[in-house]
């Protein structure tokens, strides 16, 4: 009588096939959450995330797809040079999506997620010749985690990825002047959390300013909320979960 047995190695790469998979179904459900909430821009901009392993590999999305087409099987593998790794029904993806995420992805060790919006009030912000200001508390939250990069074009040359990275630093969030928003997080949940914090932030700006004159907050409160604006990035445990929820009462097939 033959006996089989999973072994050490064996074990290893199940574990990482689950792992990867969690990403991927994750990563589908942020493609639907931006759709959701109207940030789409056709088949354009992206969101990645880092395979788990140690291959330098991530997922984004095909291009060709709508956000709200995406599934955790139709996500494109790539390497940090752009070769396409693994893919679904589309064998593509955006240069320019390459060019901003493999930057990020391949000098911040702790970018689990990098989501990049053209979404028209993040640009609007982007545009603005004092950037984000602190008009509201979702603002003030966000202003300590935010950097700028000013714009260079259509992300297409290589060599503007030193100069994305040198100004994001150590941020969470950046703007891209005249172009849109990026955040990155430790993983998906943490970079979508990141990522509407900052959308709300430039859509209640737009709005207040839409409005006339506007109201600054005294210095000791703007700096009271950036301190309090530290653990920004942990309620993403109470928020994932709930917008999984709301895919899921929609009927959003993303997990497949």
């Amino acid at each position: 009588m033959q006996t089989s047995s999973i072994t050490g190695q064996d074990s290893g790469r199940i574990e990482q096939r689950e792992a990867e998979w969690q990403v991927r179904k994750d990563l589908a459900a942020a493609y639907r959450l931006v759709a959701h909430f109207g940030w789409d821009d056709l088949v354009f901009t992206h969101l990645s995330a880092r395979v788990p392993g140690g291959d330098h590999h991530f997922l984004i999305n095909p291009y060709g797809l709508l956000f709200r087409e995406i599934t955790a099987s139709s996500l494109v593998k790539i390497d940090q040079d752009g070769n396409i790794v693994q893919s679904g029904s589309l064998h593509r993806v955006n240069p320019a999506g390459f060019t901003i995420h493999s930057a990020v992805h391949m000098n911040r060790e702790d970018a689990g997620a990098v989501m990049h919006l053209h979404a028209a009030d993040g640009v609007a912000v982007s545009a603005h010749r004092d950037g984000l200001l602190p008009l509201s508390q979702t603002a003030m939250l966000c202003l300590d985690h935010l950097s700028y990069h000013d714009y260079e074009g259509v992300a297409l040359d290589l060599g503007e990825r030193e100069r994305l990275t040198r100004d994001l630093g150590n941020k969470s969030m950046m703007m891209l002047r005249n172009h849109g928003v990026l955040t990155l997080g430790r993983d998906v949940p943490e970079a979508f959390t990141y990522l509407y914090f900052l959308m709300k932030a430039c859509e209640i700006q737009v709005r207040a300013q839409a409005c006339g004159p506007t109201w600054t907050p005294s210095a000791a409160a703007i700096e009271t909320t950036r301190q309090q604006s530290q653990e920004l990035g942990k309620a993403a445990k109470l928020t994932w979960p709930a917008l999984l929820r709301l895919l899921e009462s929609e009927g959003q097939v993303y997990a497949v």
